[in-house]
């Protein structure tokens, strides 16, 4: 963000930028696990059916749509907060998207396939963990914004983790438990979800 202020000011290109370098830096990991997600939940199929088009490598309809939003979401949102406050909305944001995946990872959240990433994660967080990890987003929240605005970037993060919630109980409803997929998907949604709210809140 930092960086494509510096190079083309403020504008749409610092959020293309930004997200781009995100992309990057993860492998497009995450943009994955959101694109099988939503072509899982959207074959309508429960289970193993559902979990079986998640696997296929490529990528459907639903997918698509979701990562074209996605991306255009988050992109937005950085546009309109700017390159100085955009990069600590951002940086909060990811936090934010890690912190729903520590959640998803707790104890009595199931795995939806014996192997895999989720079989690895799931159940391995205990209370004491996840709410460590909260506290230390919370503190950073406060210490990345201004002592009027903070509570409005709070406030982001809390529905970023409602919204991530939200997509972890259908996804756990429908598949029987989480995969890598899943956990990719709730950081992209928390992220997205901070960035659209704080854009909104701030600006």
């Amino acid at each position: 963000v930092w960086g494509g202020g510096v190079v083309f000011g403020e504008g749409v290109l610092v959020g293309v930028v930004a997200v781009a370098g995100l992309a990057v830096g993860t492998r497009g990991l995450h943009l994955d696990g959101l694109a099988d997600l939503a072509d899982g939940l959207g074959s309508g199929k429960e289970g193993a059916g559902a979990l079986e088009v998640m696997k296929r490598s490529d990528i459907g309809p639903f997918g698509v749509v979701a990562l074209v939003l996605n991306v255009l979401l988050q992109v937005g949102a950085l546009a309109q907060l700017g390159s100085r406050e955009g990069a600590m909305v951002l940086g909060v944001a990811c936090v934010a998207g890690r912190l729903a995946v520590t959640w998803a990872c707790r104890e009595g959240v199931p795995s939806a396939r014996k192997d895999g990433l989720g079989a690895l994660v799931a159940g391995t967080v205990g209370w004491l963990g996840a709410m460590t990890a909260t506290a230390f987003t919370v503190g950073l929240t406060f210490l990345a914004m201004s002592r009027d605005s903070w509570i409005y970037l709070l406030i982001a993060v809390g529905l970023g983790l409602i919204a991530a919630w939200e997509v972890r109980r259908r996804a756990v409803r429908r598949l029987g438990g989480i995969t890598g997929d899943v956990l990719g998907s709730l950081v992209e949604v928390t992220t997205t979800t901070v960035l659209v709210t704080a854009a909104a809140l701030l600006t």
